[in-house]
């Protein structure tokens, strides 16, 4: 029996240092995690890119794919951008789809994959007006935004704690979202 796909999206957020500790929570779930990251998480992790590709047995995506490249990653049955950033929540509630962390999870929620996000800013970045709009145009498409006592609740300027990353909250939120696996 095939273990069901996971596409684990992590912007450059505080978090996703420590997105390997986030795959192993979502593969102790039963899911097969895919990672794909935003280029600026990406080159956080250049140097040890290899350890991510070695734990989650696929290469490890931050770019879109040139026309003759073929998909490496399986189809996904669901999706979870964890930590997703201030920047990739405003770029993709405006419809701005210019990196790839953005674009597959943009079009999976209108293609029937269910789709989560949990932010990680701080509550000066929360504060912007943008941000209530963007979290209710997501949540008008059908993603579940995983904010406030529900998901990650902004931390107060320069006392984020990236290692306290609720992954285990986000996970459970993606395996209750109907037709999750």
């Amino acid at each position: 029996m095939t273990k069901p796909v996971l596409y684990l999206i992590a912007c450059a957020a505080g978090p996703a240092q420590y997105i390997d500790v986030g795959v192993r929570a979502g593969q102790a779930d039963g899911w097969d995690v895919c990672l794909i990251l935003t280029p600026a998480a990406a080159s956080w992790w250049e140097p040890r890119m290899q350890e991510l590709v070695e734990l989650t047995g696929h290469p490890v995506r931050s770019r879109y794919k040139l026309p003759w490249e073929q998909d490496v990653l399986p189809k996904a049955d669901a999706m979870l951008t964890a930590p997703m950033s201030c920047t990739t929540l405003n770029k993709w509630g405006a419809g701005i789809a210019d990196t790839l962390a953005i674009g597959i999870p943009s079009e999976a929620v209108h293609m029937g994959v269910p789709v989560a996000a949990m932010p990680y800013f701080n509550q000066a970045q929360g504060a912007q007006p943008p941000v209530a709009r963007s979290i209710a145009v997501l949540r008008e498409q059908g993603v579940l935004v995983l904010d406030g006592p529900d998901g990650y609740e902004p931390h107060p300027p320069k006392q984020g704690n990236p290692e306290a990353y609720p992954w285990g909250k986000a996970l459970a939120a993606v395996l209750r979202r109907p037709g999750a696996a």
